[in-house]
């Protein structure tokens, strides 16, 4: 769609794992599209929120943490994180206050300096940080040749309001590329598999590695069109990964059937019933034909 004096811009989120890209997304747009934990790599494939007002429009592009590869799969995500920083009218380089400016952030911007898009640098989390720690991150992101400096909460909103006044004037004229109650490209059922992968890595916690993947096999609506049937695969790397996700008794699969259904019956605007298997596929993420049945494309 093409208005007279409109406005509207791409922007991609980088930064280490674990500082908030997530959270950051989320807040951008008013609404939950990218699944949050406190376990590094969370995300694993890039994120399209969308955030339309009457006059513009904001595209980001939430990304994987930037990270040196180990598997497979880690190869996928960070050239999913290097491409999104590609031709955009800004790039969001997000650090944690609480931690300042690490030796792998610092890596990371000084591959940002060779970028043809402006970078806004982010310190994330300054409710929680303290001064000092505040006015460490500032001066090292400084020594870095980096000028433009916010700092937010992304969990709390705390100059979210002002972040998005700055990118503002990063726009120009141009289209609107989504429609206006539309918040991300993602479908349906990918964003249902990364709340189930969410939920198990929440309640698990330390029990098991990352080497969880989640599929959704089939979504039907009944035809009464009140209930949604979801059945759901989780894939782990090994047998006694298997046994920890089911829980004894098969209590710890069914709570994290049903601390996912709740999100899903929340995004889909119906009642779900969900079922989840789980299936031990062995270093999966090696794999190249498991990691494009579960969407990690480079398409």
């Amino acid at each position: 769609m093409n208005r007279e004096g409109y406005k509207s811009g791409f922007f991609s989120i980088v930064g280490c794992p674990n500082v908030g890209k997530s959270t950051l997304i989320n807040r951008l747009v008013g609404q939950k599209i990218a699944i949050v934990t406190d376990r590094a790599q969370t995300t694993r494939n890039r994120i399209t929120g969308v955030l339309t007002r009457k006059d513009y429009q904001m595209i980001f592009l939430d990304t994987p943490g930037m990270t040196k590869p180990r598997s497979k799969l880690g190869e996928y995500m960070q050239k999913v994180a290097e491409d999104a920083s590609q031709d955009t009218e800004a790039i969001l380089f997000v650090v944690d206050a609480l931690n300042s400016v690490r030796d792998r952030d610092a890596d990371v911007m000084r591959i940002l300096k060779n970028e043809r898009s402006p970078v806004i640098v982010l310190i994330n989390k300054c409710d929680a940080a303290s001064a000092a720690q505040m006015a460490d991150a500032r001066e090292k992101i400084a020594q870095a040749g980096f000028d433009t400096v916010l700092a937010i909460s992304a969990k709390n909103g705390d100059n979210i309001d002002e972040l998005e006044e700055l990118l503002k004037g990063y726009l120009t004229e141009g289209p609107q590329y989504f429609p206006e109650d539309m918040v991300t490209d993602q479908p349906e059922r990918v964003i249902c598999a990364e709340m189930i992968r969410e939920k198990t890595l929440q309640l698990l916690r330390d029990e098991i590695p990352h080497g969880i993947g989640v599929g959704i096999d089939r979504m039907e609506l009944r035809p009464e069109g009140d209930l949604m049937d979801v059945w759901a695969t989780v894939y782990c790397e090994r047998e006694s990964h298997k046994g920890i996700i089911i829980g004894k008794g098969g209590k710890m699969l069914k709570r994290i059937g049903t601390e996912a259904r709740k999100d899903i019956e929340w995004l889909l605007g119906v009642r779900v019933n969900l079922q989840i298997w789980i299936k031990v596929k062995e270093d999966w993420r090696n794999r190249q034909q498991m990691l494009n049945e579960l969407g990690y494309r480079d398409d």
